[in-house]
């Protein structure tokens, strides 16, 4: 009943947008006494899960995926784990498209429009989130953590270097990344904003995402093809079966598992300070080009959370709406990618 109401009606709100009354005091994150020991008790957890790699065979024959895979097991902090990510295009392009999907989804999602950003003359990189795609999976949620994620992402643009980036974003890829610029604003020039939103802690979650909660909550063996079939009915049976390849069985899906519950719901959650702190430096001090899309069918980030989210993004023009286009809007993503990059021209 609840993916009917995810995925079957086009009301339901992840983040009802209201007045904002919480105001930060200024505080380093993770910085307190509570918070050293909490970075200490997770380091310990980390260091001893146990950690799945899933086989290899399962990504053999992909519809439309034929991307070669690239691996590094020596991000800081991560030593003890493999992050799979693609990197496709010349390496001096003058401009590199970062993509980052959500969840249960892993980077097949960007299958789509990869071809057209490659066409433009871009490089494109894209990383498998811990947890998901090809990249390695703690067996234990509880090391999957709002930081554990953002501080992830910051070592991995650190290793590759990477400077003149696209930021393309959905749903995780967005709560995420969208706190990246601030911290390095000498690497981002432009964001692709689709269906995503920023946990700030302050704005109620909507009823949508509670039942999806709730729903992750009372089925932790979720499919992620069955989802992704539901939200995308176009989709045929092998594209379906490429989003459970990287899940043999539920023990894989921790990640999966964990992603519903880092949505921070209060301001002391972790992660909705950094991202109140970026969503006022995006409103005030963002210098980029922004495109932003939304999927009219979302029923969890609908149109009324993406015009919220685009007051919130300096200079950020009139979304580019998807009629049919739902959550999962990169399954729409020819349409997106070439509107945006013909957009992005016509500007320059």
């Amino acid at each position: 009943v609840v993916i009917l109401l995810m995925f079957g009606r086009h009301h339901i709100d992840l983040i009802r947008p209201r007045t904002h009354t919480y105001k930060d005091k200024g505080a380093i994150v993770g910085n307190s006494p509570t918070s050293r020991l909490s970075t200490k008790l997770f380091t310990w957890r980390f260091a001893m899960a146990r950690v799945l790699r899933t086989p290899e065979e399962r990504f053999q024959n992909l519809p439309a995926y034929e991307f070669e895979p690239h691996y590094v097991e020596d991000l800081i902090g991560y030593e003890s784990l493999r992050c799979h990510y693609i990197d496709l295009g010349p390496k001096d392009a003058e401009q590199t498209y970062l993509c980052l999907h959500g969840q249960p989804t892993w980077l097949y999602l960007y299958r789509h429009m990869i071809p057209t950003f490659l066409e433009s003359g871009a490089r494109v990189v894209a990383p498998d989130f811990f947890g998901f795609g090809r990249s390695d999976k703690p067996a234990d949620q509880g090391v999957y953590t709002f930081n554990f994620h953002r501080n992830m992402l910051l070592a991995f643009l650190t290793h590759l270097d990477l400077t003149q980036l696209t930021l393309v974003c959905q749903d995780w890829g967005g709560i995420l990344g969208l706190t990246l610029p601030m911290e390095a604003p000498h690497r981002f020039s432009r964001l692709l904003v689709m269906n995503t939103a920023l946990g700030t802690g302050d704005v109620p979650l909507g009823d949508g995402f509670l039942a999806w909660r709730q729903w992750c909550r009372d089925n932790p063996d979720l499919s992620a093809g069955k989802l992704l079939s539901r939200a995308c009915p176009h989709l045929e049976v092998d594209e379906v079966a490429a989003y459970d390849a990287p899940f043999p069985n539920s023990e894989y899906k921790a990640g999966a598992r964990a992603f519903p519950e880092l949505v921070p719901e209060q301001p002391d959650d972790e992660g909705a300070a950094i991202s109140r702190q970026a969503r006022a430096w995006l409103k005030d001090e963002w210098m980029g080009q922004t495109f932003m899309a939304i999927g009219m069918r979302d029923p969890v980030l609908t149109p009324r959370t993406m015009h919220y989210l685009r007051k919130n993004i300096r200079n950020c023009p009139e979304p580019f709406e998807v009629a049919e286009g739902g959550h999962f809007l990169q399954e729409w993503g020819t349409d997106v990618a070439t509107q945006a990059i013909a957009t992005w021209s016509d500007e320059s």
